[in-house]
């Protein structure tokens, strides 16, 4: 399993980290045998398996529930899991206890927290100090989509780029280990990532990111049918699932399944001639 550490060598020695964000034990298990580098348990998992139309509405039993499950499933990968919505917006205290169990209960090797307001950034800090290392997430923030006014491309124009770069240096000095850049021009992405120390992970960030992060499902185009632009499948389940689940209904409706080698046999059968 990779470290933090092994995290800013590849950063060092500019080799791409790879990222999947997965949410359960079979895809996790998918997603450490092609060998990515480290798996996400993202708060996206409201949209992608529970079919909400956010990721507001995810609680921290839903995100510890699917994190257990992906420890199971790719127990050699290095785990990152969301703090989902508003769970790390009230007293430092209760933002705390909440990191802490989360962290505890899912066995992960990494947190993801939204934003750089000062309490995520004294938040930061203090999960840092304690043990608890960090992933920081610019640009796009899903959580707080509502007060963006929406899922559109961040960082267009120079005020935003500034706060883009600054903020990027106060997650960097608050202890985080990596930042997530999503959805913002592929220029921005690089000038980030060539002014910080730490990997930069990209999602619609552009190549010149330190490493990418792409959705298990969107990878395999697997549920949803509209993708954002920065998405690529790499296969199509939905046609191949579908087309498989027909031949069975097909099959049953027809007779045709199950057949013998399908079956179980009673081994002593004198007692149904009785």
């Amino acid at each position: 399993m990779l470290t933090t550490t092994d995290l800013l060598k590849m950063k060092q020695s500019g080799e791409k980290i790879t990222m999947i964000t997965a949410y359960d034990y079979p895809s996790a298990k998918q997603v450490e045998a092609a060998n990515a580098d480290m798996l996400l348990v993202g708060d996206s998992l409201g949209m992608v398996v529970l079919g909400y139309n956010s990721t507001t509405k995810v609680t921290m039993d839903d995100m510890i529930h699917h994190a257990k499950a992906a420890k199971r499933g790719a127990s050699n990968t290095f785990i990152v899991v969301d703090m989902p919505f508003m769970s790390y917006h009230a007293s430092l205290e209760q933002s705390i206890f909440n990191a802490t169990k989360l962290f505890q209960e899912t066995d992960a090797q990494a947190l993801k927290l939204e934003g750089a307001s000062d309490e995520v950034i004294t938040l930061t800090k203090r999960l840092a100090a304690g043990g608890i290392p960090v992933i920081a997430h610019l640009g796009l923030t899903p959580q707080t989509v509502n007060v963006l006014g929406g899922y559109k491309v961040q960082a267009n124009d120079e005020a935003e780029v500034k706060q883009l770069i600054n903020d990027a240096h106060k997650v960097v000095e608050s202890g985080a280990i990596a930042l997530v850049l999503e959805c913002i021009p592929k220029e921005i992405g690089k000038l980030v990532s060539e002014s910080i120390s730490i990997p930069t992970i990209g999602i619609g960030a552009g190549a010149d990111c330190d490493g990418q992060v792409l959705v298990y499902h969107d990878i395999l185009q697997y549920g949803p049918s509209k993708f954002p632009k920065f998405v690529k499948n790499f296969a199509d389940f939905n046609n191949v699932g579908v087309e498989a689940l027909v031949k069975y209904v097909h099959e049953v409706k027809e007779g045709v399944f199950p057949q013998e080698e399908h079956t179980y046999k009673i081994k002593n059968k004198q007692f149904l001639s009785n």
